[in-house]
This record gives C-alpha cells, sequence and structure tokens, in this order.
C-alpha cells in the first residue's frame, strides 16, 4: 500500500475558519428538501413553520452539508493532499438551534482526529457553525477512509477530469507539511475563548405531532420506501454540490470497483433524517443524527433503486421528554446503515 505523503496524524489540530459566510436561501431550502424527498411543509411554506414556532422556512436535517462541503474544500485540496480517493464511513450531526432561511453561517473547520484501522487512515473533520447572533447553532463531525492511487484503477483520476464538472477539479495548490501546521492554523483563526452554544434546541418547546406520553420503548415508526432513479442523484449532485462521478457515471463508477452507480451517502442520510422528521412532525426537534455507513444503493441506468427505512424507540427519558430512535436503511437486502440513530424531544 501507497503511504500517505506525510504522516496525516501530525497534522491533527490543524484548524481555519471559512473566509465568508453561507447564507442559507429560501430557494435553496426548498431545492434541497426536494432532493432528499422531504416534503414536510415547514420545509416549503413559511405560514407552516412559523405554526410550529419558527421564524422562516427550517433546514432540513442534513442541509448543513452544503455549507461544510464549501468550508472543507481548502482542507481536501491543499491539506489532506496524500490521498487519491476519500470514502465518507461516519457522519454526526449535533443541532443546537434549527438552521432557518436568512441564517448568515460560519464554519470553523478542524482536521480532529487521524485512526489507524487495518492499513488504512480513517479521519475525522470537525465543522462548527456559528450564526449572525453569534452562538453556535450546529457542529458535524464527519469521518472518511483516505484511499491512495495503488488501491484504485490507475485510469480513474483521468476519467474524472474527462468529465467532471467545470470549478469542482483540484487546483495546481501546493501540499501542505507537517511543518506549515503552526502558521496555516493562525490563518483565520478560529476564537480562543470557546464556542458558545445555543440553547434553543434544547429549551424550545417542540411541536411534535407524537407525545411522550404516547411512546415506549420498542414502539415502531411506520415504514417508508423510497425509490431513487438516476436523475434523483443528478439533482442530489448539482443541489449539494457533490459532484463526485462515482454517482452518476457508469466509467468512472466501474474503475472505482463499484458494481454500478450508487446513491450519494449523504443522500441516504438526508432520506433518513425525512424518515424521522415525517414521524416527529416537527423539524427542528431532532437535536442530534448519527450514521455509520456499512453499504451503499446501487441505481441502475434502466430501473430505479429503493431504500426501506424502519425505526424503533431505543431508549426514553422522561425527565427530558427524549427519546433515542434506532433507523434501518435497506437496499437490495443490504444494511446501508451499519448503526443510525437520532435523538429527539417531543411534546
Amino acid at each position: 500500500m501507497v503511504e500517505a505523503a506525510f504522516d496525516i496524524a501530525g497534522l491533527v489540530g490543524y484548524r481555519y475558519r471559512a473566509d465568508d459566510y453561507y447564507e442559507v436561501g429560501r430557494e435553496k431550502i426548498r431545492e434541497y428538501a426536494r432532493a432528499v424527498q422531504d416534503f414536510h411543509p415547514a420545509h416549503w411554506s413559511e405560514d407552516a413553520a412559523w405554526e410550529l414556532g419558527h421564524d422562516g422556512l427550517v433546514a432540513p436535517t442534513t442541509f448543513i452539508s452544503i455549507a461544510a462541503m464549501l468550508a472543507n474544500r481548502r482542507l481536501f485540496e491543499t491539506v489532506m493532499t496524500g490521498y487519491d480517493v476519500f470514502v465518507q464511513t461516519d457522519q454526526v450531526f449535533e443541532l443546537h438551534k434549527p438552521v432557518l432561511m436568512g441564517d448568515r453561517l460560519i464554519s470553523d473547520v478542524e482536521l480532529s482526529s487521524v485512526r489507524r484501522i487495518a492499513g488504512k487512515d480513517l479521519i475525522t473533520i470537525t465543522n462548527t457553525f456559528t450564526d449572525q447572533s453569534g452562538d453556535v447553532v450546529h457542529i458535524m463531525h464527519t469521518t472518511v477512509v483516505g484511499i491512495t492511487g495503488e488501491e484504485v484503477d490507475a485510469g480513474v483520476s483521468a476519467t474524472i477530469e474527462r468529465v467532471i464538472m467545470h470549478g469542482v477539479g483540484t487546483p495546481a495548490w501546493a501540499s501542505v507539511t507537517p511543518d506549515d501546521v503552526d502558521t496555516l492554523s493562525a490563518e483565520n483563526p478560529v476564537s480562543a475563548i470557546g464556542p458558545r452554544l445555543s440553547t434553543i434546541s434544547r429549551t424550545r418547546i417542540p411541536r411534535t405531532t407524537i407525545r411522550f406520553e404516547d411512546i415506549t420503548v420498542g414502539h415502531e415508526l411506520a415504514t417508508r420506501t423510497v425509490r431513487l432513479t438516476r436523475g434523483d442523484l443528478v439533482n442530489y449532485a448539482g443541489v449539494s454540490g457533490d459532484a463526485n462521478p462515482i454517482h452518476w457515471h457508469d466509467g468512472v463508477a466501474a474503475l472505482a470497483g463499484l458494481p454500478d452507480v450508487i446513491a450519494h451517502g449523504m443522500l441516504t442520510m438526508g432520506l433518513g433524517a425525512g424518515f424521522v422528521t415525517d414521524w416527529l412532525g416537527d423539524p427542528g426537534a431532532i437535536i442530534r443524527y448519527g450514521v455509520r455507513l456499512s453499504n451503499y444503493t446501487v441505481v441502475e441506468s434502466g430501473s430505479a433503486g429503493s431504500l426501506e427505512f424502519t425505526g424503533r424507540v431505543k431508549s426514553v427519558d422522561p425527565e427530558t421528554k427524549s427519546a433515542v430512535v434506532v433507523i434501518v436503511a435497506k437496499s437490495a437486502g443490504r444494511k446501508v446503515f451499519g448503526l443510525a440513530t437520532a435523538e429527539v424531544r417531543l411534546a
């Protein structure tokens, strides 16, 4: 196995603040909700959002990944350059305040941990999002496996360059070495005072359609089956900014060793989050969502792929009127989520 260009573990703690804020747009929320097939009225109608006590359209749970992808480009393109491919494995969303239209989000980016398992580097990136009030509204942890060129087909990079959309390819910037970490971390520095977490998600009274008194451990959510076509994958790629060709180009998927084009991991997570918030009736009532990916959803050109979501209540907390829901996602009989849980608050 080819080693990375340097010891990636030496870069743990590397951090910076994104150069510009991300403004959450009204129509972008609707575009993303459509892309993850989440038709809860609070994502589409201001009146419906106001009825739930929100000041504007509520962004779906995984919407924040769009802003994270933009903020993280510098990390992937100038720092973590010893790898040819990254494969997403785990994702955790910590929601401290619902993200609403009009929010201006600043992301602090940190390469927060590296683990070496079975000869591969598992790298965790943490995005801490602060809104215009100065409070932390969302923290997102993304874990990826760094894969070197020896482990993928030699023609994959050249093929990607021929088909990838303009403005997405890796620019010819210099890579970063461990000696540069202290200097680079000082650019756009993160505040040394420490984050001030918003308390809204944990103190507001949720307006869920299901009440805490109505559930017990073992309570099951109604099964939901979702169809995914190639058009859905192309649409999600455009809306989210994740233009990786393995999600829409047969040739690149084959060179990557996949049986066919596969759905984005974040798309399947977005579908899973919508499955939970539809049951809740209030998208602002989810306060933590974590997914470990164990497989993928194949979407062939001539037929739609499908995902089946089931869920059950794993635990309840009467003091906080909260519950932990375990979500199972299956495609073609295979479990797509190795472990997925959502922590929710109930009326």
